[in-house]
């Protein structure tokens, strides 16, 4: 015999020992982990435009090959030697590929476009998959800045450099941003900064387990509490030719560029290239912040194959034990899992020893006729290497949700180098359906790389979790439906992809996509706000805004960049400010207003004095419950002792005192020296700008009787213009009439009507929105019934950035 005959005859006879070995030594499952992790939320890109998990359930569902011609656009003919045919160069003819690598939304992360040029593609891909996959969550992605939240991502390639390095030009382009766009350790550290997450932050590589590996790594993580939240994934992108060539030289790769898994007629993998990401989270954790849960991770394990008859040769047994350890984790018996996602790359060599495996742990006693199922998603994108591990998880995830297992793509049949007779594993050559039954449904992930670390992951449907009843609370008679951007062409696309959305879905709520916009999404500079008491009037305003036209139901601004502060005064009426509808209206309208007049009346008769400070500490209470608050608190009149008692420097009694002298003295200053004696002054919380002199009011001044004099005789002071001058950025006019703004202000003006039947002032929270203020809009919900629902992603407006050929000379 020949020396490779004698090592693999060796190879297999240390297999057949070690299977005896690992009979007897089997271990017994482990309870069942008490807080389970909970897959909330997936991000992905991989080839055939499965952009998304749904799109890439759509993807295998339909049977769909994404198999595509090798890139044109990478500059890979210069490692090709003189032949002009790039396929007969690599001996294959194509690859699952990602086509639009080079494209990325650097502004969007604040990335300059040299650092962008730099910068390998894995990582670009992997900050946009991450946002992704956070708001896939429902969770706003900005809202994690500071949070424990850990990074686990798998990246192999890194052959990016190499264009740096035969490309002149791009030295003086490049300086500075090389080594850390080109470093395996920045990628997860990168996703980690752009996110503000400050949780463990790892960057995996064990080849083409590495994305498993990582989901490993982040549920331990979890379980012992060293994070709260978790992304964990993988990318590969193959930026040069290198890897066909090499593996080419071992006559390794699928010829026509397809995998054929667990097939008669598998002849090599194909080469791919894709990304994902998870959101993993305590299932407890999960259910009390209303996180979508997709799926359970139940278990998993990691290990290596050991001493073996070469580097790259793989071993049955090693697999037998990963899948026995990962069970054991899992609480489970072989029987207890319905299907795994096989690693499948397609290789002669590798499948058959991943199908022994399954046959030796999944396909014994198995309970019933029912065999282990078993098929891979290679067959439809391609091997996607490091990032492949995700498309697994995300298949069978979207497989428990739809009841379906999807089949395995070009089986001429099942392999015949193994004896499917050994067990009960049957190859998934149709699609089948996969009902509930008795228990959860369950399905395990494998991934083997290079380097034979080797990773299983068992999966189990959720719990069911009935839905609450809505809350009988009253619906808003006018929806608002925010939207941004960081730029303005992406708030019109943005706009562009919920139209759509909302489109193809007829039967969505408006009232739960407006609480899920202003839940689960971030707000960035360039921003509108669609108003619509229907579904038609949100959808004209919504395609107005796509389209970039106008329409009286949208509200349009620019905030100003992030670290700039909006400050805002807020000026209250005076007795100049009719009550709107009356103050019967009111006292029915505006929660609040009866029970301050009330209280300020102190038994004499309602008058307008009475009425414009009980309309102003209203009308401010309730903006307040929206989230915005003042920087600077102003008057005329009886606008000022309103203020005095928003800032918490004038009790009701004392400003009950100065309306009641007020309206019997006029502005007498003697009407006003009883008056003061009731003033108790307190801390002023919030500067008041007082309308006498335009400067702050003090304690003395409120116990002054020639201030509260000079405020009712009137003033001259501008007090728009002097809060400008103080450094307020936003007016708000609460009540209608008041001062006068000045020339080029843009007051938002705030009345009580706008608080009727409606509900809140959503036109004057929009435009107070839309100029930078923050708003709380969950407010606006309150007591709506609304509820959580899924919404597109952001909508990233892509440049290409990749080293083209720059010519010599």
């Amino acid at each position: 015999m020949n020396t490779s005959t004698d090592r693999l005859v060796e190879a297999l006879r240390a297999a057949l020992l070690e299977n005896e070995r690992l009979k007897a030594a089997r271990p017994a499952p482990d309870e069942v982990p008490a807080d389970p992790i909970a897959l909330v939320g997936a991000g992905c890109r991989y080839p055939g435009g499965a952009d998304s998990p749904e799109a890439l359930w759509r993807l295998v569902a339909a049977g769909d090959d994404a198999v595509t011609d090798l890139p044109t656009d990478r500059g890979w003919e210069r490692w090709c030697g003189s032949s002009t045919d790039l396929a007969a160069a690599l001996e294959a003819t194509g690859g699952g590929f990602l086509h639009d690598v080079a494209d990325f939304d650097a502004g969007f992360f604040g990335v300059s476009p040299d650092e962008a040029l730099a910068m390998d593609p894995q990582q670009r891909l992997l900050l946009e998959v991450a946002w992704e996959a956070v708001e896939h969550s429902g969770i706003d992605p900005l809202s994690l800045r500071g949070s424990r939240t850990g990074t686990y991502l798998g990246v192999m390639h890194h052959d990016y450099l190499t264009h740096f390095l035969t490309s002149p030009g791009y030295e003086d382009r490049s300086a500075g941003h090389l080594f850390g766009g080109n470093t395996g350790s920045v990628a997860s550290g990168r996703v980690a900064y752009a996110l503000g997450l400050e949780g463990p932050a790892v960057s995996v590589d064990t080849a083409c387990s590495s994305a498993l590996v990582a989901v490993h790594l982040a549920s331990q993580a979890l379980r012992r509490g060293e994070c709260d939240l978790a992304l964990a994934g993988g990318v590969a992108v193959m930026a040069t030719p290198f890897l066909y060539r090499e593996m080419n030289n071992a006559g390794h790769v699928a010829p026509d560029g397809r995998s054929k898994s667990f097939a008669g007629a598998a002849d090599g993998p194909s080469l791919g290239e894709g990304v994902g990401v998870l959101v993993l989270e305590r299932l407890s954790d999960a259910r009390r912040h209303g996180h979508p849960v997709l799926a359970v991770v139940r278990g998993s394990a990691v290990n290596q194959d050991g001493p073996r008859h070469g580097l790259h040769t793989p071993t049955a047994p090693a697999r037998q034990r990963v899948i026995t350890e990962a069970l054991a984790a899992a609480g489970l018996r072989p029987s207890d899992v319905d299907a795994v996602e096989g690693s499948g790359t397609g290789s002669r060599l590798d499948d058959p020893f991943e199908v022994q495996a399954l046959l030796r742990t999944y396909g014994q006693d198995r309970a019933g006729d029912e065999p282990l199922w078993l098929g891979s998603v290679k067959s439809n994108i391609g091997h996607a290497q490091a990032g492949g591990g995700v498309a697994g998880i995300v298949k069978v995830a979207m497989a428990m949700r739809h009841g379906v297992l999807p089949r395995t793509l070009h089986v001429d049949e099942p392999t015949p180098l193994v004896d499917w007779d050994g067990g009960a594993v049957r190859l998934l050559t149709e699609q089948r359906g996969w009902p509930r039954g008795g228990r959860p449904r369950r399905a395990a992930v494998s991934a083997f790389g290079i380097s034979h670390t080797n990773a299983h992951v068992v999966l189990e449907e959720p719990p069911a979790e009935e839905d609450a009843p809505r809350d009988g609370g009253e619906r808003p008679a006018v929806v608002a439906w925010p939207l941004s951007g960081r730029s303005e062409r992406a708030l019109r696309a943005q706009a562009a992809r919920l139209l759509a959305h909302v489109t193809a879905h007829p039967d969505l709520d408006v009232v739960d996509v407006g609480f899920s916009l202003v839940t689960t999404r971030s707000a960035f500079e360039h921003r509108a706000v669609v108003l619509g008491r229907d579904r038609d009037e949100l959808v004209r305003g919504l395609a107005a805004l796509a389209g970039d036209g106008t329409d009286p139901a949208v509200v349009r601004g620019t905030s100003p960049v992030a670290g700039q502060r909006v400050r805002v005064a807020v000026l209250l009426p005076d007795e100049r400010t009719p009550p709107p509808g009356g103050v019967d209206a009111l006292r029915d309208a505006l929660p609040g207003f009866g029970r301050v007049l009330d209280e300020v009346r102190a038994g004499a008769p309602v008058d307008a004095a009475a009425v414009a400070f009980a309309l102003g500490v209203a009308l401010h209470r309730e903006l307040e419950r929206y989230g915005v608050r003042a920087d600077f608190l102003a008057g005329c009149s009886a606008g000022e002792p309103a203020a005095a008692h928003l800032a918490g420097a004038l009790s009701v009694e004392g400003a009950a005192s100065l309306l009641a002298a007020s309206r019997d003295g006029g502005g007498a200053t003697a009407a006003f020296e009883r008056a003061v004696s009731t003033v108790r002054p307190g801390p002023f919380r919030v500067p008041v700008v007082s309308a006498v002199d335009g400067e702050p009011l003090t304690a003395e001044a409120l116990r002054s009787p020639g201030h509260w004099a000079a405020l009712f005789r009137g003033t001259t002071t501008d007090l728009p213009r002097r809060l400008d001058e103080l450094g307020a950025s936003t007016l708000v006019v609460l009540g209608q009439g008041g001062a006068a703004p000045r020339d080029g202000s843009t007051p938002v003006p705030v009345t009580g009507a706008e608080w009727g039947a409606g509900g809140p002032p959503v036109a004057a929270l929009a435009r107070l929105h839309v100029g930078g203020v923050r708003v709380d809009w969950r407010a606006a919900f309150t007591g709506s019934g609304a509820r959580r629902v899924a919404l597109p992603t952001y909508a990233f407006q892509r440049e290409r950035y990749w080293p083209d050929p720059l010519p010599r000379g």
